[in-house]
């Protein structure tokens, strides 16, 4: 796999891990702040910079609630945050510009299928998908129709899951690569799970990586040890900001340490090849996965055609996945629009 010029390859053969610095958010829906951390990132002796695309009216249906780790950070309203912390295409077009200049990489997560045309627009060198849209099947089939790298981020999911997704993703054979994840913001590092580096290297054939939540500084190095390929760590201008991430993220100067301990990894720990959803991911991946919503009032007896029907937070209905089962199902239950379906709104169409 490549992403642009550079070779994703396995650390343990002496190939130097991919380091993304995970933006995010963190830029607090500003361009200048957007800015100053990719210069920040490139400094640091980041591979590339990542950033999250998406619309809270695209992202959040009326269901939607907050996770308990942002109530935690002070948010009060699901919506309202993700506005305030919105950029669009536009606004990303200098901050990609800048990475490019700055000899890094410019990287992106496409939270909605509508968007991904949008972000095409510019000239992004890999798509990472999000943890909870490893449920996603169309906008994962979307992702990989793209022919750019993708990165399949897998937090708060089963091998199951993984292998459901990555047969998704055939279209992206020879462009993939897979990071473990715990979606829990920030991870304890008792229950970094980098037993799963080793369970995804061996079930399979594309590089694997970590995206790393804790707070640590050494559990990159760690992780390439265990022959981690890729590396994700969200990073910030001031880790005690107000917002979502900020105290999930390293500040610029622990991120350069991170990154130096990351290039020069000790031994490997003694590890249980193992992959699992944990306790403390559970909530993330109620909230943050997507349900197939109602674009509009579905009333008693209406037959389903795809013009009805969007993908939105929060994962408490109809998996995406199960599309073309509900194409073929009546309307029993009356569905306001932007609710999430429930198998029981529904009977197969006789």
């Amino acid at each position: 796999m490549r992403i642009g010029e550079r070779q994703i390859a396995d650390p343990k053969g002496g190939a130097r891990p991919y380091v993304i610095a995970e933006i995010g958010v963190n830029h607090d829906g500003s361009v200048d702040r957007a800015l100053e951390l990719t210069r920040t990132a490139a400094e640091a002796g980041a591979d590339a910079v990542k950033f999250q695309l998406f619309r809270a009216d695209l992202l959040m249906s009326r269901a939607s609630v907050l996770a308990n780790y942002q109530a935690a950070s002070g948010e009060s309203d699901p919506f309202a945050m993700l506005r305030r912390l919105e950029l669009s295409v536009d606004q990303l077009a200098p901050v990609v510009a800048l990475a490019h200049q700055l000899g890094i990489h410019a990287i992106v997560t496409v939270f909605s299928l509508e968007l991904v045309a949008e972000a095409e627009r510019l000239a992004w060198d890999a798509y990472k998908t999000a943890s909870p849209d490893i449920i996603h099947k169309p906008l994962l089939e979307r992702l990989a129709a793209t022919g750019k790298p993708l990165i399949l981020s897998t937090g708060a999911s089963t091998m199951e899951e993984v292998h459901r997704a990555i047969v998704w993703l055939r279209a992206a054979r020879g462009r993939l690569a897979v990071l473990q994840c715990v979606s829990s913001y920030p991870t304890p590092f008792a229950q970094a799970e980098l037993g799963g580096i080793v369970l995804l290297k061996r079930a399979l054939d594309c590089p694997i990586g970590y995206s790393d939540h804790t707070s640590v500084e050494e559990t990159g190095a760690l992780a390439v040890s265990l022959g981690a390929s890729i590396l994700e760590k969200h990073f910030t201008y001031d880790t005690h900001a107000k917002g979502p991430d900020h105290g999930a993220s390293l500040n610029g100067a622990s991120l350069r340490r991170y990154i130096a301990a990351a290039r020069s990894p000790g031994r490997a720990p003694e590890v249980e090849a193992m992959k699992r959803v944990l306790e403390i991911e559970k909530d993330v991946r109620r909230v943050s996965r997507q349900s197939i919503v109602a674009a509009r009032p579905l009333s008693v007896g209406h037959l389903i055609g795809r013009g009805d029907l969007t993908f939105k937070r929060p994962g408490t209905g109809v998996p995406p996945f199960d599309l073309e089962r509900v194409l073929s199902h009546r309307v029993v239950r009356e569905v306001e629009r932007d609710m999430p379906l429930q198998w029981d709104d529904l009977s197969p169409m006789s």
